[in-house]
C-alpha cells in the first residue's frame, strides 16, 4: 500500500544501489555529491543521518546488510571487499578477487547470526572457490577445493548448512575471452556443505514405514509426548561457530537440481531460491525444499529478484511489473503485484555536469592502466569541464565526453548514447534488390537471394514460385503507381514486415501482374552474404576449386558461426584464404588458430567406392593459408592476424590492422543510461612488452584497394591472396597419400600345410 517517493532530488548527484537495513528503518546508498562516492545513511524518508567518505576513490558494488544492523560489506572498481561498521565509519578490507572478471562474482553475504560472510572468489586456475570470512578473529577460510568452480553461496536461514551452484564441466569456460570457450555446455549441480562436525545431512534417507508411538499395550509412549511438548517449546537455536575442520569433507551434492542454473538466493529455512535459464530470455525463478527433497516451480519471466534478510519473502521484477511475494506459499500475481507511479525532475543541465565527472572518474579508476598513459589527468578536467557550461544537448555532452577520454589516446573508448528525445522511427520496406531507373520506371537490376543455406535470412523476391526476376519493372506498391520520378522507398514506409503487394510488368507494353511479397528492414546480411559468395566464386575460379575461402567477419558469434560453417565444408580443397578484413573484434580468437594449426598425423583407410581415406585429424584443411587483413580490422580483428603470424601459419595480406587491441568490460552506465568505456584489458607479448595496441599488425605482402581497380568491380587485395596461396601450393604440394596395399600379418610355423 502507499505510493512512492523519490528521497534524493539533485540532477547533479548519482545515487546508486540503495539497499534497506534489515528492520528497515534506514535507508543506505552510494553518493558522489562530495565529488567521490561515499556511503549515505538515511532513515525511511531520506533525512540522511550519516555521510561516510568510502575507502578508496572508487565506484562501489554490490553491498549487503548484516541482519544485526551494524555492518555494511561492499566491493570496489578494484574487485576489492570492504566491510563498513556503521556505527564508527570504519573499514576492514576483507579481500581482493584474483583477476578482474567481468562477471563481478565476488559479492558478500552474510550469514544469519551477521558474524560470517561468504563468497566466491577466483583462483589462479580461473575457478571459483569459497571462502568464508569470520569477523571475531578478521580470518579468511577456503571451504572448497578449488576442483569445481562455484557461484552464488548463500547460507541457510538456520545457520546449519550453506548453499552453493558449482560446475565440474567449467572447463573451457574460464577462458571467457577466448573464442574456445563458446561451444562446450556448462551445467551447475545445486550442492550443500554441512557447517558443523555433529550436523546431519539435509537429504537424509526417508522411507515410508508409519513411526509407531503407542506401546505394545496400546498405551501412548509418554516419551513420544514428551518430544512434542518439547518441541511445541522449542525456539530457535542459538548460531553456533562453524567448524571449518573437515568441512572440505561435509559437501553433498543435490543431483536432481543440475542443468541451466546459474544463481541462489535465500529462502526460509530448509529452502534455497534457484534460478533457471534457456538463455533465450527471462528466468524461472525456482525453490527446493529439503524437507520434501523436491524443486518446486515458483515464478516464470523472472528479470531480477532481491530477497528480505530473512529469506521469507521476495521483491521481483517480471512481465513489466514488480511485485512482493511471501516464500512460504506459491505467489499470487494479483495480490503480489505493487502499483509504482515513480517520477523524478531532471535537470539536464546539472546532470550533465555529474555525467561528465563520472566519465573523468571512470577513465581513471576502471582503465588497465593507472597512470592514464601519461596524460595530465587533473589538468584534463581543468581544460574540459568548463565546456559543459555550454552543453545544450545530449549529444553536444557526448562530443565532450569523448574529447576528454580521446586524451588518454587509446582505442575502444567509446562514447554514446544518454537520455535522448524519443523519436519514432518509420519502418521503411526493403525488397533485396538494387535498381535503375529505364523507360520512366524502376527496373529490378539485381536481386539478393540470400543464399539457400540461409534460413535466417529472408530474400523478399527470391521465393521459389515468385514470378519476378532481374529485369522485370516494378509499377505499384498496395496499388499506388509508381515511375521513374518517384522515391522509391517512400511507397515503402511502414511496410516492414508486412504483406506488400506488388504490380510487375517484364516490359513496358505488358500488362501488370500482380504479386505479393514482405519486406525486410534491413538488407545488410544479404549484401554481407552476396559478397562473400562472389568472393568465394572468384577464389574458386581463380585456384581452379583448389582453395577454399572463408570470411570471418568478427570474432563473436557471427564469425564463429561463419568459421564453422565455410572452413570445414570446405576441406577437401588443398588450402584456404582466410579473409577478415573489416572485421569487428570480439573474443580472442584462439578456436580458430587452434583449428587451422593442426596438423596432419596420419589416415584410416575407409573401404568405400575409391577408397579416400580418412585423415587424423579428420577436420582440417592440410595445404597452405594464406590471410587477408585491412585497416578496418581491429580488436579481435587484431589479434587473429597477430596470432595467425606467430604461429607461422602462412603470410598476411593487405593493409596494416586498426590497432585497436584492448579488452572493454565492467564499466558502469552513466544515470541516464549513457556509457563511456573506460577499457579494462591491455595486451602484452610473451616478451613482456605491449604489442598491437597503437600500433596493429603489418602485412608481409602489402597491397593497397587502389580507387581505380575498385571501381572497375576487381578486388586487388583477394586476388594477390589467391596467387601467393597458389604458388605456396605449387612450392609444396599437398595430396592425398593413397591406400597402400593391403598387409600380410597372418603367420603360420613352416611345414605347416605338410
Amino acid at each position: 500500500e502507499g505510493s512512492a517517493r523519490a528521497i534524493t532530488q539533485s540532477s547533479r548527484i548519482a545515487d546508486r544501489t540503495p539497499i534497506w537495513s534489515p528492520k528497515g528503518d534506514q535507508i543506505a546508498w552510494f553518493n558522489d555529491e562530495s565529488g567521490e562516492y561515499e556511503i549515505i545513511i538515511s532513515d525511511q524518508y531520506g533525512s540522511i543521518q550519516k555521510s561516510i567518505k568510502g575507502p578508496s576513490t572508487s565506484f562501489y558494488f554490490e553491498p549487503d546488510w548484516s541482519p544485526d544492523g551494524k555492518k555494511i560489506a561492499f566491493t570496489d572498481t578494484h574487485y576489492d571487499m570492504w566491510i563498513l561498521t556503521v556505527n564508527s565509519g570504519t573499514f576492514t578490507k576483507v579481500d581482493t578477487d584474483r583477476y578482474a572478471h567481468p562477471n563481478r562474482s565476488m559479492n558478500p553475504k552474510w550469514s544469519p547470526d551477521s558474524r560470517y560472510i561468504v563468497y566466491a572468489k577466483q583462483q589462479d586456475s580461473h575457478f571459483k572457490s569459497i571462502f568464508i570470512y569470520d569477523t571475531q578473529g578478521a580470518k579468511i577460510h577456503q571451504v572448497t577445493d578449488g576442483l569445481a568452480d562455484i557461484v552464488t553461496p548463500v547460507f541457510d536461514q538456520g545457520g546449519e548448512y550453506l548453499y552453493f551452484l558449482a560446475s565440474t564441466d567449467y572447463g573451457l569456460a574460464s577462458g571467457w575471452l577466448d573464442m574456445s570457450s563458446y561451444d562446450p555446455e556448462l551445467s551447475r549441480t545445486l550442492y550443500v556443505s554441512v557447517l558443523h562436525a555433529d550436523g546431519a545431512s539435509p537429504l537424509a534417507l526417508q522411507s515410508d514405514e508409519e513411526e509407531l508411538d503407542r506401546d505394545a499395550k496400546g498405551q501412548k509412549d509418554k516419551s513420544s509426548e514428551s518430544t512434542e511438548k518439547d518441541e511445541e517449546k522449542t525456539e530457535t537455536p542459538s548460531f553456533k561457530p562453524i567448524d571449518f575442520t573437515g568441512i572440505k569433507n561435509r559437501v553433498i551434492a543435490v543431483p536432481d537440481v543440475s542443468g541451466n542454473y546459474y544463481a541462489l538466493d535465500r529462502a526460509p529455512s530448509g529452502n534455497v531460491m534457484v534460478l533457471h535459464t534457456d538463455n533465450s530470455g527471462p528466468s524461472a525463478l525456482k525453490k527446493y525444499n529439503f524437507e520434501k527433497q523436491e524443486l518446486e516451480d515458483y515464478a516464470d519471466g523472472i528479470r531480477n529478484i532481491v530477497t528480505s534478510f530473512d529469506g521469507s519473502h521476495v521483491l521481483y521484477f517480471h512481465g513489466g511489473n514488480w511485485s512482493i511475494s511471501s516464500l512460504s506459499d506459491k505467489p499470487n500475481s494479483e495480490e503480489d503485484g505493487l502499483k509504482i507511479d515513480a517520477k523524478i525532475k531532471v535537470d539536464p543541465q546539472e546532470e550533465y555536469h555529474q555525467i561528465f565527472k563520472e566519465g573523468w572518474r571512470y577513465m581513471r579508476d576502471f582503465l588497465y592502466v593507472e597512470n592514464v598513459h601519461g596524460a595530465p589527468w587533473e589538468k584534463v578536467w581543468s581544460w574540459y569541464a568548463p565546456w559543459i557550461d555550454h552543453v545544450r544537448h545530449r549529444t553536444d555532452l557526448n562530443y565532450v565526453v569523448d574529447i576528454m577520454s580521446g586524451e588518454v589516446a587509446i582505442g575502444h573508448s567509446y562514447v554514446s548514447g544518454g537520455d535522448m528525445p524519443d523519436i519514432d522511427r518509420v519502418a521503411v520496406g526493403l525488397l533485396g534488390a538494387d535498381y535503375t531507373i529505364e523507360n520512366g520506371m524502376y527496373k529490378i537490376q539485381k536481386i539478393y537471394n540470400g543464399e539457400s543455406w540461409n534460413p535466417n535470412t529472408e530474400a523478399p523476391l527470391s521465393s521459389p514460385g515468385l514470378a519476378v526476376k532481374e529485369g522485370d519493372y516494378i509499377t505499384s506498391v498496395n496499388g499506388i503507381t509508381l515511375s521513374g520520378k518517384d522515391n522509391i522507398y517512400k511507397l515503402f514506409e511502414q511496410t516492414a514486415g508486412q504483406i506488400t503487394r506488388l504490380g510487375i510488368k517484364s516490359s513496358a507494353g505488358v500488362k501488370e501482374e500482380q504479386i505479393l511479397v514482405k519486406p525486410v528492414s534491413s538488407e545488410r546480411s544479404l549484401r554481407s552474404i552476396d559478397w562473400m559468395e562472389h568472393n568465394r566464386r572468384i577464389v574458386d575460379e581463380m585456384s581452379d576449386g583448389q582453395l577454399a575461402y572463408v570470411w570471418v567477419p568478427n570474432t563473436g558469434g557471427g564469425g564463429f558461426t561463419n568459421f564453422n560453417r565455410y572452413y570445414f565444408s570446405q576441406q577437401e580443397k588443398k588450402g584456404v584464404i582466410v579473409d577478415e578484413r573489416n572485421n569487428g573484434g570480439g573474443s580472442a580468437a584462439d578456436y580458430m588458430i587452434d583449428v587451422m594449426s593442426r596438423e596432419l598425423i596420419g589416415y584410416f583407410n575407409s573401404r568405400a567406392g575409391d577408397k579416400r581415406p580418412w585423415t587424423t585429424p579428420m577436420a582440417g584443411i592440410w595445404g597452405p593459408k594464406v590471410m587477408i587483413i585491412n585497416e578496418r580490422a581491429g580488436s579481435g580483428g587484431d589479434l587473429l592476424p597477430y596470432m595467425f603470424k606467430m604461429k607461422n601459419l602462412g603470410p598476411l595480406v593487405g593493409t596494416r590492422t586498426w590497432g585497436g587491441l584492448v579488452g572493454t568490460w565492467d564499466t558502469p552506465r552513466f544515470i541516464d543510461g549513457g556509457r563511456m568505456v573506460a577499457p579494462r584489458g591491455g595486451f602484452f607479448d610473451v616478451d613482456g612488452k605491449w604489442a598491437v595496441e597503437g600500433e596493429g599488425v603489418a602485412p608481409d605482402i602489402e597491397v593497397i584497394m587502389d580507387p581505380k581497380s575498385v571501381l572497375q568491380g576487381k578486388d586487388p587485395q583477394l586476388e594477390a591472396a589467391v596467387k601467393e596461396a597458389l604458388r605456396l601450393l605449387k612450392e609444396n604440394p599437398f595430396e592425398m597419400k593413397p591406400e597402400p596395399a593391403a598387409p600380410v600379418r597372418s603367420k603360420r610355423p613352416a611345414g605347416w600345410d605338410n
